[in-house]
Protein backbone atom coordinates (compact mmCIF):
# COMPACT_ATOMS: atom_id res chain seq x y z
CA UNK A 1 0.00 0.00 0.00
CA UNK A 2 1.50 3.32 -1.08
CA UNK A 3 1.27 5.62 1.97
CA UNK A 4 -0.55 8.90 1.48
CA UNK A 5 0.68 10.39 4.75
CA UNK A 6 4.18 10.51 6.20
CA UNK A 7 4.36 11.02 10.00
CA UNK A 8 7.69 12.05 11.49
CA UNK A 9 8.69 13.32 14.93
CA UNK A 10 9.94 16.90 14.74
CA UNK A 11 12.69 16.47 17.33
CA UNK A 12 14.84 13.67 18.74
CA UNK A 13 13.35 11.69 21.61
CA UNK A 14 14.87 13.93 24.32
CA UNK A 15 13.66 17.11 22.57
CA UNK A 16 10.33 18.92 22.54
CA UNK A 17 7.28 16.87 21.50
CA UNK A 18 5.83 17.38 18.04
CA UNK A 19 4.61 15.19 15.19
CA UNK A 20 4.63 16.47 11.59
CA UNK A 21 2.30 14.62 9.21
CA UNK A 22 3.03 15.38 5.57
CA UNK A 23 0.36 14.78 2.92
CA UNK A 24 2.37 13.04 0.22
CA UNK A 25 0.11 13.97 -2.70
CA UNK A 26 -1.05 17.42 -1.62
CA UNK A 27 0.69 20.66 -0.71
CA UNK A 28 -0.28 20.28 2.93
CA UNK A 29 0.80 19.07 6.36
CA UNK A 30 -0.63 19.02 9.87
CA UNK A 31 1.20 19.25 13.17
CA UNK A 32 0.54 17.70 16.56
CA UNK A 33 2.01 19.95 19.27
CA UNK A 34 4.06 23.03 18.68
CA UNK A 35 7.29 22.72 20.61
CA UNK A 36 10.69 23.63 19.19
CA UNK A 37 10.22 23.80 15.40
CA UNK A 38 13.86 24.54 14.49
CA UNK A 39 14.25 21.25 12.57
CA UNK A 40 11.35 22.20 10.27
CA UNK A 41 12.32 24.27 7.23
CA UNK A 42 10.28 27.27 6.12
CA UNK A 43 9.00 25.17 3.24
CA UNK A 44 7.64 22.56 5.65
CA UNK A 45 6.11 25.16 7.94
CA UNK A 46 4.33 26.77 4.99
CA UNK A 47 2.61 23.45 4.26
CA UNK A 48 0.91 23.37 7.68
CA UNK A 49 -2.85 23.90 7.59
CA UNK A 50 -3.86 22.60 11.03
CA UNK A 51 -2.17 22.36 14.42
CA UNK A 52 -3.47 20.18 17.25
CA UNK A 53 -2.20 21.17 20.71
CA UNK A 54 -2.26 18.62 23.53
CA UNK A 55 -1.74 21.28 26.24
CA UNK A 56 0.18 24.50 26.57
CA UNK A 57 3.16 23.66 28.74
CA UNK A 58 6.05 25.58 27.20
CA UNK A 59 7.66 22.56 25.49
CA UNK A 60 4.41 21.95 23.60
CA UNK A 61 3.66 25.52 22.51
CA UNK A 62 6.88 27.55 22.30
CA UNK A 63 7.00 27.11 18.52
CA UNK A 64 3.93 29.28 17.94
CA UNK A 65 5.98 32.45 17.42
CA UNK A 66 8.21 30.94 14.74
CA UNK A 67 5.26 29.52 12.86
CA UNK A 68 3.53 32.90 13.07
CA UNK A 69 6.59 34.70 11.73
CA UNK A 70 6.94 32.35 8.76
CA UNK A 71 3.25 32.53 7.80
CA UNK A 72 2.93 36.32 8.08
CA UNK A 73 2.75 38.08 4.74
CA UNK A 74 1.14 35.05 3.05
CA UNK A 75 -2.40 34.40 1.94
CA UNK A 76 -2.83 31.61 4.42
CA UNK A 77 -5.40 30.15 6.82
CA UNK A 78 -4.14 28.34 9.90
CA UNK A 79 -6.45 26.30 12.14
CA UNK A 80 -5.48 25.56 15.76
CA UNK A 81 -7.29 23.05 17.98
CA UNK A 82 -6.49 22.88 21.67
CA UNK A 83 -7.58 22.44 25.28
CA UNK A 84 -9.52 24.77 27.58
CA UNK A 85 -7.89 28.21 27.59
CA UNK A 86 -6.23 27.95 24.17
CA UNK A 87 -8.37 30.73 22.68
CA UNK A 88 -7.28 33.26 25.29
CA UNK A 89 -3.68 32.08 25.09
CA UNK A 90 -3.45 32.52 21.31
CA UNK A 91 -5.13 35.91 21.62
CA UNK A 92 -2.56 36.94 24.23
CA UNK A 93 0.34 35.78 22.07
CA UNK A 94 -0.95 37.74 19.10
CA UNK A 95 -1.67 40.72 21.32
CA UNK A 96 1.92 40.86 22.57
CA UNK A 97 3.11 42.35 19.25
CA UNK A 98 2.53 45.74 17.61
CA UNK A 99 0.60 45.41 14.35
CA UNK A 100 0.49 49.04 13.15
CA UNK A 101 2.01 48.08 9.77
CA UNK A 102 0.24 44.79 9.16
CA UNK A 103 -2.76 46.32 7.36
CA UNK A 104 -0.48 47.54 4.58
CA UNK A 105 0.30 43.94 3.64
CA UNK A 106 -1.42 42.88 0.38
CA UNK A 107 -2.11 39.43 1.83
CA UNK A 108 -4.51 38.01 4.42
CA UNK A 109 -3.30 35.64 7.09
CA UNK A 110 -6.00 34.21 9.36
CA UNK A 111 -5.73 32.10 12.50
CA UNK A 112 -8.87 30.22 13.55
CA UNK A 113 -8.80 28.72 17.04
CA UNK A 114 -11.08 25.94 18.25
CA UNK A 115 -11.10 25.43 22.01
CA UNK A 116 -12.26 22.00 23.17
CA UNK A 117 -13.80 21.12 26.54
CA UNK A 118 -14.38 17.65 28.01
CA UNK A 119 -18.16 18.22 28.26
CA UNK A 120 -18.41 18.81 24.49
CA UNK A 121 -18.58 22.59 24.75
CA UNK A 122 -16.56 24.14 21.94
CA UNK A 123 -15.49 27.74 21.46
CA UNK A 124 -14.24 29.15 18.17
CA UNK A 125 -12.96 32.53 16.99
CA UNK A 126 -10.72 33.93 14.26
CA UNK A 127 -7.89 36.47 14.15
CA UNK A 128 -7.07 38.16 10.83
CA UNK A 129 -4.12 40.28 9.73
CA UNK A 130 -6.71 42.55 8.07
CA UNK A 131 -7.96 43.64 11.50
CA UNK A 132 -4.63 43.56 13.37
CA UNK A 133 -5.58 40.16 14.79
CA UNK A 134 -8.61 41.33 16.74
CA UNK A 135 -10.88 38.51 17.91
CA UNK A 136 -13.76 38.00 15.44
CA UNK A 137 -16.58 35.62 14.62
CA UNK A 138 -16.93 34.14 18.07
CA UNK A 139 -19.21 31.14 18.36
CA UNK A 140 -20.00 28.52 20.96
CA UNK A 141 -21.50 25.13 20.20
CA UNK A 142 -21.67 21.61 21.56
CA UNK A 143 -20.00 18.90 19.52
CA UNK A 144 -21.25 15.32 19.54
CA UNK A 145 -18.82 12.43 19.64
CA UNK A 146 -15.05 12.66 19.62
CA UNK A 147 -14.49 13.89 16.05
CA UNK A 148 -13.10 17.42 15.98
CA UNK A 149 -12.16 17.74 12.30
CA UNK A 150 -13.73 15.90 9.37
CA UNK A 151 -13.08 16.21 5.67
CA UNK A 152 -13.98 14.14 2.62
CA UNK A 153 -11.74 11.20 3.45
CA UNK A 154 -10.12 11.95 6.78
CA UNK A 155 -10.93 12.89 10.32
CA UNK A 156 -9.21 13.73 13.60
CA UNK A 157 -10.58 12.39 16.87
CA UNK A 158 -9.73 13.53 20.39
CA UNK A 159 -9.52 11.99 23.85
CA UNK A 160 -9.29 14.04 27.05
CA UNK A 161 -6.57 12.74 29.38
CA UNK A 162 -5.45 13.84 32.83
CA UNK A 163 -1.99 15.37 33.34
CA UNK A 164 -2.85 17.47 36.41
CA UNK A 165 -4.50 19.65 33.74
CA UNK A 166 -6.57 18.44 30.75
CA UNK A 167 -4.29 17.07 28.04
CA UNK A 168 -5.56 16.07 24.61
CA UNK A 169 -4.60 12.94 22.70
CA UNK A 170 -5.37 12.67 18.99
CA UNK A 171 -6.06 10.07 16.30
CA UNK A 172 -5.69 10.98 12.63
CA UNK A 173 -7.63 8.63 10.38
CA UNK A 174 -7.89 8.19 6.63
CA UNK A 175 -11.29 6.61 5.97
CA UNK A 176 -10.41 4.70 2.78
CA UNK A 177 -7.12 4.23 0.99
CA UNK A 178 -7.48 4.20 -2.82
CA UNK A 179 -4.58 3.27 -5.10
CA UNK A 180 -4.41 2.61 -8.84
CA UNK A 181 -2.70 -0.45 -10.29
CA UNK A 182 -0.31 0.96 -12.87
CA UNK A 183 0.06 -2.34 -14.70
CA UNK A 184 -3.73 -2.58 -15.09
CA UNK A 185 -3.88 0.98 -16.45
CA UNK A 186 -1.27 -0.01 -19.01
CA UNK A 187 -3.32 -3.06 -20.00
CA UNK A 188 -6.28 -0.74 -20.63
CA UNK A 189 -3.95 1.59 -22.56
CA UNK A 190 -5.23 4.36 -20.25
CA UNK A 191 -2.93 7.30 -19.48
CA UNK A 192 -2.42 8.86 -16.06
CA UNK A 193 -4.38 12.09 -15.85
CA UNK A 194 -7.07 14.15 -14.10
CA UNK A 195 -9.69 11.47 -14.80
CA UNK A 196 -8.04 9.31 -12.11
CA UNK A 197 -8.66 12.01 -9.49
CA UNK A 198 -12.30 12.08 -10.51
CA UNK A 199 -12.56 8.29 -10.15
CA UNK A 200 -10.89 8.38 -6.74
CA UNK A 201 -13.25 11.08 -5.54
CA UNK A 202 -16.23 9.12 -6.86
CA UNK A 203 -15.16 6.12 -4.77
CA UNK A 204 -14.55 8.21 -1.64
CA UNK A 205 -17.92 9.99 -1.90
CA UNK A 206 -19.82 6.75 -2.47
CA UNK A 207 -20.97 7.21 -6.07
CA UNK A 208 -23.06 4.21 -7.31
CA UNK A 209 -21.14 1.32 -8.86
CA UNK A 210 -23.27 1.74 -12.00
CA UNK A 211 -21.82 5.22 -12.62
CA UNK A 212 -20.39 5.40 -16.14
CA UNK A 213 -16.82 6.65 -16.50
CA UNK A 214 -15.27 7.79 -19.76
CA UNK A 215 -11.77 6.28 -19.58
CA UNK A 216 -9.37 7.99 -22.00
CA UNK A 217 -7.11 5.83 -24.15
CA UNK A 218 -3.77 6.81 -25.57
CA UNK A 219 -4.91 7.07 -29.19
CA UNK A 220 -7.19 9.94 -28.24
CA UNK A 221 -10.42 8.00 -27.90
CA UNK A 222 -12.20 6.77 -24.82
CA UNK A 223 -13.66 3.60 -23.37
CA UNK A 224 -16.86 3.60 -21.31
CA UNK A 225 -16.60 1.58 -18.09
CA UNK A 226 -18.67 1.37 -14.95
CA UNK A 227 -17.23 2.39 -11.62
CA UNK A 228 -17.68 -1.22 -10.51
CA UNK A 229 -15.48 -2.45 -13.38
CA UNK A 230 -12.79 0.06 -12.51
CA UNK A 231 -12.89 -1.00 -8.85
CA UNK A 232 -12.49 -4.64 -9.85
CA UNK A 233 -9.81 -4.13 -12.49
CA UNK A 234 -7.84 -1.01 -11.71
CA UNK A 235 -8.32 0.07 -8.09
CA UNK A 236 -7.20 -1.17 -4.71
CA UNK A 237 -9.57 0.05 -1.98
CA UNK A 238 -8.59 -0.79 1.60
CA UNK A 239 -9.09 0.79 5.05
CA UNK A 240 -7.04 3.96 5.39
CA UNK A 241 -4.00 4.80 7.47
CA UNK A 242 -4.39 5.59 11.17
CA UNK A 243 -2.00 7.63 13.32
CA UNK A 244 -2.34 8.05 17.11
CA UNK A 245 -0.53 10.67 19.19
CA UNK A 246 -0.44 10.46 22.99
CA UNK A 247 1.73 12.51 25.34
CA UNK A 248 1.86 13.87 28.90
CA UNK A 249 -0.61 11.64 30.67
CA UNK A 250 -0.88 9.87 33.99
CA UNK A 251 -1.24 6.10 34.02
CA UNK A 252 -4.72 5.85 35.52
CA UNK A 253 -7.59 3.49 34.70
CA UNK A 254 -9.53 6.26 32.96
CA UNK A 255 -6.57 7.41 30.89
CA UNK A 256 -5.64 3.84 29.99
CA UNK A 257 -9.17 3.09 28.76
CA UNK A 258 -9.35 6.29 26.72
CA UNK A 259 -5.93 5.79 25.15
CA UNK A 260 -6.67 2.22 24.09
CA UNK A 261 -10.01 3.22 22.60
CA UNK A 262 -8.50 6.17 20.72
CA UNK A 263 -5.49 4.27 19.35
CA UNK A 264 -7.25 1.01 18.54
CA UNK A 265 -5.69 -0.52 15.41
CA UNK A 266 -3.35 2.41 14.74
CA UNK A 267 -0.78 1.88 11.99
CA UNK A 268 1.52 4.36 13.72
CA UNK A 269 1.28 4.93 17.48
CA UNK A 270 3.39 7.80 18.79
CA UNK A 271 3.40 7.72 22.59
CA UNK A 272 5.48 9.31 25.31
CA UNK A 273 7.84 7.07 27.27
CA UNK A 274 9.26 9.54 29.76
CA UNK A 275 10.79 7.29 32.44
CA UNK A 276 12.17 3.80 32.78
CA UNK A 277 10.04 1.36 34.75
CA UNK A 278 12.41 1.53 37.71
CA UNK A 279 11.27 5.17 38.07
CA UNK A 280 7.54 4.35 37.98
CA UNK A 281 6.91 6.18 41.27
CA UNK A 282 8.42 9.39 39.87
CA UNK A 283 6.36 8.88 36.69
CA UNK A 284 3.18 8.68 38.78
CA UNK A 285 4.13 11.82 40.71
CA UNK A 286 4.77 13.74 37.48
CA UNK A 287 1.70 12.31 35.69
CA UNK A 288 3.76 10.73 32.92
CA UNK A 289 4.12 7.26 31.41
CA UNK A 290 7.01 4.87 31.79
CA UNK A 291 8.47 3.10 28.78
CA UNK A 292 6.94 -0.16 29.97
CA UNK A 293 3.50 1.41 30.30
CA UNK A 294 3.80 2.98 26.85
CA UNK A 295 4.66 -0.35 25.24
CA UNK A 296 1.85 -2.12 27.08
CA UNK A 297 -0.70 0.47 25.97
CA UNK A 298 0.41 0.12 22.35
CA UNK A 299 0.10 -3.66 22.62
CA UNK A 300 -3.38 -3.49 24.16
CA UNK A 301 -4.50 -1.04 21.48
CA UNK A 302 -3.42 -3.50 18.78
CA UNK A 303 -1.15 -0.93 17.13
CA UNK A 304 0.95 -2.11 14.21
CA UNK A 305 3.98 0.00 15.19
CA UNK A 306 4.93 2.02 18.24
CA UNK A 307 7.19 5.10 18.25
CA UNK A 308 8.23 6.32 21.71
CA UNK A 309 9.28 9.92 22.34
CA UNK A 310 9.47 12.62 25.06
CA UNK A 311 12.23 10.88 27.05
CA UNK A 312 13.20 12.50 30.35
CA UNK A 313 16.64 14.18 30.53
CA UNK A 314 17.02 12.12 33.71
CA UNK A 315 17.73 9.19 31.38
CA UNK A 316 20.27 10.86 29.07
CA UNK A 317 22.63 8.13 27.92
CA UNK A 318 19.90 5.50 28.37
CA UNK A 319 17.97 6.01 25.14
CA UNK A 320 18.50 2.42 24.05
CA UNK A 321 17.25 1.14 27.41
CA UNK A 322 14.06 3.19 27.08
CA UNK A 323 13.46 1.99 23.54
CA UNK A 324 14.13 -1.62 24.52
CA UNK A 325 11.70 -1.44 27.43
CA UNK A 326 8.97 -0.12 25.13
CA UNK A 327 9.77 -2.82 22.57
CA UNK A 328 9.75 -5.64 25.13
CA UNK A 329 6.39 -4.55 26.57
CA UNK A 330 4.91 -4.03 23.10
CA UNK A 331 5.98 -7.50 21.98
CA UNK A 332 4.74 -9.13 25.20
CA UNK A 333 8.13 -10.14 26.56
CA UNK A 334 7.62 -8.55 29.98
CA UNK A 335 5.47 -10.32 32.59
CA UNK A 336 2.48 -8.32 33.77
CA UNK A 337 2.60 -6.80 37.23
CA UNK A 338 0.43 -4.46 39.28
CA UNK A 339 1.76 -1.32 37.64
CA UNK A 340 0.44 -2.57 34.27
CA UNK A 341 -3.14 -2.62 35.65
CA UNK A 342 -3.68 0.60 37.62
CA UNK A 343 -6.53 0.39 40.08
CA UNK A 344 -6.61 3.88 41.53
Amino acid sequence: MTPHFLPILVNPAFGDPGLYVDFQFAHRAILFDLGDTAPLSHRKLLRISDVFISHTHIDHFIGFDRLLRVLLGRDKALHIYGPPGILRQVENRLGSYSWNLIQSYPTTFTVTVTELHPDGRTLRASFSSRTAFAREGEETFVRSGDTIMEEENLRVRVAFLEHSIPCLAFAFEEMLHVNFKKNKLEELDAPVGPWLSWVKRAVLTGEPDETTVAVPVRDGGERLMSLRELKEQVLTVVPGERIAYVTDTAYTPQNRERIIRLARGADYFFIEAVFLDLDHERAAERAHLTARQAGSLAREAGAARVFPFHFSPRHLGQEQALRQEVKDAFEGRLPRHDKDCPSR
